[in-house]
């Protein structure tokens, strides 16, 4: 780590306020000074910033990296996107706080496998599960894994509830004294840094299932909203399903509301405002009732999509299929070996129940209930046989429905071929209401998670490429803000999210005019647990021409350096809001 002089840039200093041209000063991990012309000192290394925009790094606000952190260690394509720190813990999914139980511990490993479509085999081999707590936990991290990112994460509900109940977490409510040893568990992990509680109210498992915390029931949540209320420093995520597959979000809001009143628990709502343009009917309903949660006191803070889901269909790794009630074509998924997959879409019998389910069982929103939007590519054919077209006009082509059509293409071109869905139509509208609310958490995008989907790596970029360069409509200032000073101040981070002397020298330094959000590609360099290599997708990066992470440069002139300075972060007792997240 080299001291720094950042010169000629301008500034986005990630509070809102309007650019200005300046240079920054670093010693350490820390910025020290910030100002015009300032003189380079002796073994200070300049870097020159002409015609750079110089901001802080980007926050990456809703990750799945608890586990794959620990065998992809290099977190691409993160440091080339310019971000700084990941959020981890998200969804009620997280690593600790374990049961002693060996069937509850590969249960809830397997939960997570399932629902972030990660293999499982490398959650066994390369996470060392050394803890029971979510202190251990923490420890475990810190000692054995090294980041290009920072890193701050929630404590999960499902895991909670695993550890205190076993097996029964699926089954029941809570008894008194399983809810007491979950608010110790709790307890443990907000006395020692975690930013909060994350649950889940949305997702089914792949036998339909309600997930442990669909469960829980008003009582558990009341007991560990007293611990939550005891730091307040603390935050409360809670996943909903608004739009998407059940439509239970308002409910799931309304009980939230009710139990959340009177308490001043700053509480993020995701999913709770659809930016999707299919889910519009339910846009002003759940708006009156975010509106109702302010005006009754609940500092609530509605995480959004700035970009659709990400549909990529996949035979090997997918939860698209069960999560829109397609159990079918799941059965494939979950066939052992390329010949048992290949069997299955032959047989007779299962195709006919497979057309059935799609007719009648998936919901209308689904990728199967959209084959024109279902794309055949080249770059999901593993082995180039094509045609590359839609699904819908192969089934024409063929003469087929559209299930039997989808089973000869995959049979043709390989069952690790997949299908991609082309993206929804965004209400843009609505993104840009979300991005200029003061109390929003956007730059949501599950990175880490999906791998042969491509969640997350590089959707940051859309802020600076489609809503302020191709839309104009929002500033750059603007979208700075919403991917870096205000998620900071959601998360209670202090030391990161703007460009200020003291804070971590977490910074980026791109040329507006060059960055872009570049299409997915493959690469085969992930382990599958049994000696083997797959892929996952990828992007090339923006690119920056500077990402620090903690005074250290992880991307600097179109390569990644290989430097790890991540920390891991907590949020502070006190935060000092910025004049625009105050108004």
């Amino acid at each position: 780590m080299a001291d720094m002089l950042i010169k000629n840039g301008t500034i986005v200093d990630g509070t809102g306020a309007e650019r200005r041209a300046g240079d920054v000063r670093i010693q350490g991990d820390r910025i020290v000074e910030i100002g015009q012309d300032l003189d380079p000192r002796e073994g200070e290394e300049q870097f020159d910033a002409t015609g750079c925009i110089v901001a802080p790094g980007f926050i990456e606000a809703h990750t799945h990296y608890d586990a794959t952190m620990w065998w992809q260690a290099d977190l691409d394509p993160l440091p080339g996107i310019g971000a700084t720190t990941i959020i981890t813990g998200n969804c009620g999914f997280t690593a600790a706080p374990m049961s002693d139980d060996k069937d509850a511990q590969l249960e809830m490993v397997k939960i997570f496998s399932f629902f972030e479509d990660i293999p499982l085999e490398p959650f066994l081999k390369h996470v060392p599960w050394d803890w029971r707590t979510w202190s251990e936990y923490k420890a475990s991290v810190k000692e054995k894994i090294r980041l290009p990112l920072n890193n701050a994460a929630y404590v999960g509900h499902i895991a909670i509830r695993m550890a205190a109940m076993g097996l029964d977490a699926w089954k029941r409510p809570a008894t008194a004294e399983e809810r007491k040893v979950m608010a110790s568990m709790l307890d443990d992990a907000l006395a020692n840094g975690a930013l909060g509680l994350s649950t889940n109210l949305l997702d089914h498992d792949g036998e339909n299932r309600p997930i442990p915390t669909l469960v829980a029931d008003d009582e558990e949540f009341s007991a560990l909203f007293d611990v939550l209320d005891r730091y307040p420093n603390s935050t409360f995520q809670c996943i909903i399903d608004v739009a998407l597959m059940r439509d239970t979000g308002p409910a799931q809001t309304d009980r939230m509301a009710k139990l959340l009143k009177g308490r001043k628990l700053r509480t993020q709502l995701t999913g709770a405002i659809p930016t999707v343009a299919y889910q519009k009917y339910l846009l002003q309903p759940m708006r009156e009732r975010v509106e109702q949660m302010r005006k009754d006191g609940i500092d609530v803070w509605p995480g959004y999509a700035h970009v659709p889901l990400t549909g990529q269909l996949s035979l090997y790794k997918s939860l698209i299929f069960a999560q829109s009630n397609d159990y079918v074509w799941h059965e494939v998924v979950l066939a052992d070996g390329a010949e048992a997959k290949e069997k299955l879409l032959r047989d007779p019998e299962w195709r006919a129940r497979a057309r059935e389910s799609w007719d009648t069982q998936c919901y209308p929103q689904s990728p199967m209930n959209n084959p024109g939007m279902l794309l055949l590519t080249k770059l999901g054919s593993d082995n180039g046989a094509g045609p590359f077209c839609t699904l819908l006009e192969y089934a024409e082509e063929l003469g087929l429905h559209r299930s039997d059509a989808m089973a000869e293409w995959l049979l043709r071109n390989g069952v690790l071929s997949t299908v991609r869905m082309a993206p929804f139509d965004m209400d843009d509208e609505v993104v840009v209401d979300m991005i200029r609310d003061p109390k929003t958490v956007g730059n949501i995008t599950d990175s880490g998670a999906h791998l042969q989907m491509l969640c997350g790596g590089g959707e940051n970029l859309v802020y600076l490429t489609k809503y302020v360069r191709d839309q104009k409509a929002i500033s750059l200032e603007e979208a700075v803000h919403s991917m870096t000073g205000k998620l900071a101040n959601h998360f209670h981070l202090t030391d990161i999210g703007e460009v200020k002397t003291g804070r971590r020298a977490d910074l980026v330094v791109f040329d507006f005019a060059e960055i872009e959000q570049h299409d997915m590609e493959k690469v085969y360099d992930v382990t599958d647990g049994k000696g083997g290599i797959t892929w996952r997708y990828t992007r090339k990066p923006a690119p920056m021409k500077l990402t620090l992470v903690n005074g250290e440069a992880t991307f600097r002139n179109g390569a990644y350096t290989g430097a790890k300075p991540g920390a891991f972060l907590e949020p502070a007792a006190v935060f000092e809001p910025t004049a625009i997240a105050a108004e």
